[in-house]
């Protein structure tokens, strides 16, 4: 903490909650219009407590890495020099010349993903006067504004189920705390946000304008820069979304159900083929590689960069073949959703992490134990097909990768209001069909 963030985060923070108030009018109704602050809120307050944790408790970490040894010295360049500045934000860290005395002091210089996060703070921090606190407060606006329009993409499905889909979007304790600091999550989550409203409104909807493929393509090329690998895992689920809302609007049921082969099957297709296309520029992401990816990361977190957190895992062993990530992933899932258990607690933040996996495992067990609830209600509604399709895919990828708690808890959390929304459409439609069952069987 220093003087400047003193100064300049109480200005920025006016200054966001002015724009926030003048605005709300116009992009809330009457209903969700009381989510709209405290949701801002509480993105805020976790920016400022990941940068509070990592300083007082962690005593350094990556949100510092990415400010005080990554933008604040692209910042002391742009004083120095603006060209200079400049330079090191288009880098794509391989070219030192005439800012060798610079790109040498910036920690991730040579790591395309952690850079972009350092470049993104570094243009922030412009305005900003290179606050470390208050550009994590314009990191968690961006984070907000995805996480409203994810909102929003169910809200207007589900009017009625607001109160619940506001919790699963900006109330659920790890993505609003995890999910608002200067870190790769922040920008991850909200670009997510964004992808899944530009994509339910371009191709269910059909509303489409220069706009929204601005914003979709700037979603995801951000999830491609910064972690392929949960564009890996959201474009298929994604594309089986929109082909199955596609059929959902044909009304002959038989027509409906001869359809339904041929389109599961070309959306399998093209869902693979987005997976390939995203891989292909990085070797380790290559459909390929990705057995020897996730060996060498869960390993690596495991044994080396995690090795003193205390809070590790193994599932069993991975050879680096995708059949030994496969033979895992049963435990892979469950390690994310539901881990760790209550007994395996050793520090306060993994006491918050296994009260919320114990929240969420009473949910899903509630869930299944619904009587007239059957796989085929899943598959029937697009939406909790997709929800459900991208948190499992997404639970066993970082899974079977990671091999620490710690870590897991920030990683996990792009699924999290998918599986919470899922579960909570689906509670509406069973309560619904049984209200409608009880009504058949009075008259």
């Amino acid at each position: 903490m220093e003087l400047r963030d003193l100064i300049v985060t109480p200005f920025v923070i006016l200054l966001v909650y002015g724009i926030a108030y003048t605005i709300r009018s116009r992009v809330t109704d009457d209903i969700n219009r009381v989510y709209f602050i405290p949701a801002l809120t509480v993105k805020i307050i976790g920016a400022l407590a990941v940068g509070f944790i990592y300083q007082f408790y962690y005593d350094g970490g990556d949100t510092f890495n990415y400010h005080t040894y990554g933008s604040r010295v692209i910042w002391d360049a742009f004083v120095d020099s603006p060209a200079k500045g400049i330079k090191l934000i288009i880098n794509n860290g391989t070219d030192y010349a005439n800012v060798y005395p610079y790109a040498s002091r910036i920690i991730f210089f040579t790591d395309p993903s952690s850079y972009m996060v350092v470049k993104i703070a570094a243009i922030l921090d412009l305005f900003t006067f290179s606050s470390y606190t208050a550009t994590a407060v314009l990191f968690a606006i961006f984070s907000f504004i995805g996480m409203w329009m994810f909102f929003l993409t169910f809200y207007e499905q589900y009017p009625q189920l607001h109160r619940w889909l506001a919790i699963a979007s900006f109330f659920i304790p790890s993505v609003f705390f995890w999910g608002s600091g200067l870190l790769k999550d922040t920008i991850t989550l909200g670009a997510l946000g964004i992808a899944t409203y530009q994509l339910q409104k371009m191709f269910i909807v059909g509303r489409r304008s220069f706009f929204n493929w601005l914003l979709l393509g700037l979603s995801l090329y951000l999830l491609y820069s910064i972690k392929v690998y949960i564009l890996l895992t959201f474009l298929p689920a994604a594309i089986l979304w929109i082909f199955l809302a596609k059929l959902e609007s044909i009304r002959s049921t038989i027509l409906k159900f001869m359809a339904f082969p041929f389109v599961f099957t070309a959306a399998l297709a093209l869902g693979y083929f987005a997976m390939v296309k995203a891989g292909e520029d990085n070797e380790k992401y290559a459909l390929a590689s990705l057995g020897k990816t996730a060996q060498v990361t869960a390993y690596d977190i495991r044994y080396w960069t995690g090795r003193d957190a205390g809070s590790g895992y193994t599932l069993g062993e991975l050879d680096g073949t995708f059949g030994s990530m496969l033979r895992l992933a049963p435990q892979a899932v469950n390690v994310t959703l539901f881990r760790p258990y209550l007994w395996e607690v050793n520090n306060p933040l993994m006491l918050m992490s296994a009260l919320e996996s114990f929240v969420l495992l009473c949910l899903c067990l509630f869930t299944l134990a619904k009587k007239n609830i059957w796989i085929f209600r899943t598959i029937g509604n697009p939406d909790i097909f997709f929800a459900v399709v991208f948190s499992l895919t997404f639970a066993f990828a970082v899974g079977v990768s990671t091999f620490n708690f710690g870590t897991l808890v920030r990683y996990k959390i792009p699924l999290l209001p998918f599986l919470l929304v899922a579960i909570v459409v689906t509670l509406h439609q069973s309560k619904s069909e049984t209200k409608l069952t009880e009504l058949e069987t009075t008259e």
